[in-house]
């Protein structure tokens, strides 16, 4: 099984070393009064890793009311 998620994250990893070498364009983004010039690469990459946070902590919350919700009620 470890053989096989290694395989995986290595083709992942290589996907996105790809990506990164071939999208070194800069890109202006803008949100609210904020303006960003990056590289596509670096933003794609930086809300990539949003992305897993945000769901990383949605997941979290959903457990811990999972677990809640299986507890004997306290008075």
């Amino acid at each position: 099984m470890r053989v096989i998620q290694a395989v995986i994250l290595l083709a992942f990893l290589t996907a996105v070393g790809i990506f990164a070498v071939q999208n070194t364009n800069v890109i202006t983004v803008k949100y609210l009064n904020w303006v960003l010039s990056e590289s596509l690469a670096l933003f794609t990459i930086v809300v990539y890793l949003l992305g897993m946070f945000s769901g990383w902590t949605v997941v979290a919350f959903v457990r811990r009311s999972i677990r809640r919700v299986g507890e004997e009620p306290r008075y």
